[in-house]
C-alpha cells in the first residue's frame, strides 16, 4: 500500500519558485522529516517559462515539485510507502514556504 499526497500552494514569492536551490534542499528536508531514505540528489531543471521542476526518488516511492511563478504557484507530490507518514514531507514544506493558500488531498493507493 501506498499513499499519495498531493498540495497546491498558492500565494508563494515568486523569487522562491525560480529557486531551484532552495527547492532542492525543501525535498530532501522533508524527505528527512518524513523518514525517507533518497537514492541520490534531487534532480532539478529550470524549465522555458522560469518554473522549476524537481525530483527526489526515494526507496520504493518520489517526492516531485513544479512551480509556475507567474501564478505564484508550486504543486507538490509525495508518493510513499503507507507505513510512512507523508504528512511530515509536507509539513516541511508548510513551514518553510510561506503561501497565502494551501490545498492538499491523500489518498490509499495500491
Amino acid at each position: 500500500m501506498f499513499t499519495h499526497l498531493i498540495a497546491d500552494f498558492h500565494g508563494v514569492a515568486p523569487a522562491q519558485l525560480r529557486d531551484g536551490a532552495l527547492l532542492s534542499g525543501l525535498l530532501i528536508a522533508a524527505a528527512g522529516a518524513a523518514g525517507f531514505s533518497a537514492i541520490g540528489a534531487p534532480l532539478v531543471r529550470h524549465l522555458p517559462h522560469d518554473g522549476v521542476a524537481a525530483l527526489l526518488l526515494l526507496d520504493t516511492c518520489h517526492m516531485t515539485v513544479h512551480t509556475v511563478p507567474e501564478r505564484e504557484l508550486l504543486l507538490l507530490d509525495v508518493l510513499a510507502p503507507a507505513a510512512h507518514d507523508a504528512r511530515k514531507a509536507l509539513d516541511v514544506f508548510t513551514r518553510r514556504l510561506p503561501a497565502r493558500e494551501i490545498h492538499g488531498d491523500t489518498r490509499a493507493r495500491g
